[in-house]
């Protein structure tokens, strides 16, 4: 009776590391909703029994399953707003033109979405063209090529980027100026 009852106190403590193991790995893999607040996990994720999300929108927990990249480099010409005036400041230490990092967000069943703010610090007018790039952990979705509108003496555009479909995950934008 001994021995079981070692066995008992061994499965339960082997059981508690176990949950406690689980619980740990939940938290490191933890995802909070800013906006509303909500924390998903992936045990609230439906998954198949290869351990693969069953719905497109679970797939977000696990990137290295989207394999789907929108192939070659589109080219866009949007229209910019003008968001203002800055100095003019272009110089040995100030470049001709800057960009700031562009915000990312979805547009419901439709395309992903940037808006990438092009500043002219010169006194002349220029004709930017800048190379974005769509990323899911690192791995490329869709490059893209913007030909900004010209941008006078210190004017700052607002211009919007147009990325891939809303059912391939985007999780990150890099543009850089050419």
């Amino acid at each position: 009776m001994k021995s079981g009852a070692r066995w008992l106190c061994t499965a339960a403590v082997v059981a508690a590391s176990l949950s406690v193991a689980t619980s740990v790995a939940a938290q490191a893999l933890q995802f909070r909703d800013e906006r509303t607040g909500k924390v998903w996990t992936p045990d609230l994720v439906d998954t198949n029994p290869d351990g693969t999300a069953k719905s497109w929108a679970d797939r977000a927990f696990d990137p290295h399953s989207q394999t789907a990249a929108v192939p070659g480099e589109a080219v866009q010409r949007p229209r910019a707003n003008l968001m203002g005036t800055v100095p003019i400041t272009a110089g040995p230490s100030v470049p001709i033109v800057t960009i700031d990092t562009p915000s990312l967000q979805a547009i419901p069943a439709s395309h992903w979405l940037a808006i990438l703010y092009v500043t002219n610090n010169s006194g002349n007018t220029v004709n930017a063209i800048v190379g974005c790039q769509f990323t899911n952990q690192g791995r490329k979705v869709e490059d893209v090529r913007v030909v900004v509108p010209p941008a006078g003496p210190g004017e700052r555009l607002g211009v919007p980027v147009r990325g891939p479909r809303t059912d391939l995950f985007v999780d990150q934008i890099a543009c850089r100026v050419l």
